[in-house]
C-alpha cells in the first residue's frame, strides 16, 4: 500500500485540537494508516514506578495520528498541498506537488 506521507517528511493537521500545527513525521504505523509525528497530539501516560531510581509519574508523549488528518508540506512552495504520483520514463515513480507541479524526494 502506498501514502502520500512518508518518515522524515514535514506535515500540517487539517483535523483536531492541533490543527494548524505542523511537525515532521517520526514514525509511519502502516498497519494502522498512522503517523508519529514530532511535537504535535500530546497525551498524558501515568508509569509506575519499576525501580527505585525510575521515579514513576505523569509523562507527556506523542501519539500517533490517522493519515486522513495530515496533509504534507511542500518543500518548494513551502504550503500544504495535495500529491499525485508521477511514473518517469524509466518506469520508477515519484510524488509531486499538484500545486507546484514539482517532485518532492
Amino acid at each position: 500500500m502506498r501514502f502520500h506521507i512518508r518518515r522524515d517528511d514535514t506535515v500540517q493537521v487539517l483535523i483536531g485540537k492541533d490543527r494548524g500545527k505542523s511537525g515532521k513525521v517520526i514514525r509511519m504505523l502502516k498497519e494502522d494508516q498512522r503517523a508519529l509525528v514530532q511535537g504535535v497530539n500530546f497525551v498524558k501516560k501515568h508509569h509506575r514506578r519499576k525501580s527505585q531510581d525510575q521515579p514513576g509519574g505523569i509523562l507527556q508523549q506523542e501519539s500517533p495520528m490517522h493519515l486522513s488528518n495530515l496533509m504534507l508540506i511542500c518543500p518548494g512552495c513551502k504550503k500544504p498541498s495535495k500529491t499525485g504520483i508521477q511514473i518517469l520514463k524509466d518506469g520508477s515513480r515519484t510524488r509531486f506537488c499538484k500545486a507546484c507541479r514539482q517532485v518532492i524526494e
